[in-house]
């Protein structure tokens, strides 16, 4: 079989900048068609007019924005929680508890990730125990038993890998030691409240497999490790030990903030950052074209400084086939009086696979989100 390489010459016609994302032709809305999101072939178009100005949407695929809040999604079993969006490679869930789990839960189907919203409290796994807070991630292995004691009221984003692992993104001529170093990632300990939650009573453990729940019941708490080794385990990483790639006189891409990645999505974190100094240089993220990813965005804390009307809890999708970007108040704002930082946090998740919406996304979807690029 012959060896594909695709099309890329140096190719250029008119007007256009020789930085991307910088020193914009006057009176140009620059607009990037990107392939493999952010990672292959890319073409930047320069408009005249932002390429977001549209006045009317007709058809299913357009911006949409939900209100998590409204889900009503407390449930004593992150099964209870159904999923919002999802494809063959994952399910997207917000789920709600307020009390301790009575039973203990394994996912079958893939690694799951746990984003916590709110809240604080225990993890309790089969590698022992940790604390838990706002901005944690929790990587659990697929198979892995767990439960959680929440002392606060907790909401967690969730996010299935599904017949996958989660790994670390390649950091190449950057290091391993870019962004967050390993040493941040925090595992479970067989400490004193692992080993004081063990007893011999009736205990569930109610498991999913190719989206159906099976429950197994032991006369014990099956979570009795006195030990373990390898090189798998739940590991927990917060936002605020990320150090997020910056450029003074470039706005990196996305990509650059990949936190994890999975063989058909990844999952990014934006964090609080200087933003950009130099006169030239964009201010904002770029408009671009979704051209083969699905993006997904989960808004965590902050002031979300590329949207208008984007309150915390809120998820923003927009499915690829169309372009987005800033919204026109952010970018003008951004170009004129631009800030010195950032304070955002935000989660997204871009996938490789067209994602579907449940019934209960749509039950709680902001109809008027597409019409929010317009100028007013």
């Amino acid at each position: 079989m012959a060896v594909k390489k695709p099309i890329t010459l140096p190719m250029s016609e008119g007007v256009f900048s020789k930085q991307a994302h910088c020193d914009l032709p006057d009176g140009t809305f620059e607009r990037e068609m990107g392939r493999e999101g952010f990672f292959g072939q890319a073409a930047h178009l320069y408009h005249k007019h932002a390429p977001t100005g549209w006045t009317a949407w007709d058809g299913p695929t357009r911006p949409r924005a939900f209100d998590t809040g409204e889900m009503k999604t407390l449930a004593a079993s992150p099964w209870g929680a159904a999923p919002m969006l999802s494809n063959a490679s994952t399910q997207v869930r917000m789920w709600s508890l307020t009390g301790a789990m009575d039973h203990l839960v394994r996912n079958a189907d893939g690694d799951e990730l746990l984003f916590i919203h709110n809240g604080a409290g225990e993890l309790f796994c089969d590698f022992g125990h940790m604390s838990y807070r706002d901005g944690d991630y929790v990587v659990l292995p697929r198979g892995a038993m767990w439960r959680l004691e929440p002392s606060e009221h907790t909401d967690i984003l969730m996010v299935e890998a599904t017949g996958e692992i989660y790994e670390l993104p390649d950091r190449g001529s950057l290091g391993d030691h870019a962004v967050f170093d390993p040493a941040a990632l925090e595992m479970p300990k067989l400490d004193d409240a692992f080993m004081a939650q063990q007893d011999e009573k009736v205990w569930k453990v109610v498991f999913k497999r190719r989206g159906e729940l099976s429950t197994i019941t032991y006369p014990f708490n099956p979570l009795d490790a006195a030990g373990w080794k390898g090189n798998m385990c739940a590991v927990k990483l917060n936002w605020r030990d990320i150090r997020p790639i910056m450029s003074a006189r470039y706005h990196v891409p996305p990509s650059a903030h990949t936190t994890f990645v999975s063989s058909r999505f990844v999952v990014c974190t934006f964090c609080p950052r200087p933003i950009e100094s130099d006169p030239g240089a964009l201010k904002v993220p770029f408009y671009h074209s979704n051209d083969d990813y699905d993006e997904v965005l989960f808004y965590h804390r902050g002031d979300f400084f590329s949207r208008d009307n984007i309150e915390q809890g809120m998820v923003t999708f927009h499915p690829s086939g169309f372009p987005h970007g800033p919204h026109p108040k952010a970018f003008k704002a951004a170009m004129e009086n631009p800030r010195t930082e950032t304070n955002e946090v935000a989660v997204m998740i871009d996938t490789r696979d067209a994602l579907e919406m449940s019934d209960e996304a749509h039950a709680v979807e902001n109809a008027d989100y597409v019409y929010s690029w317009i100028e007013k």
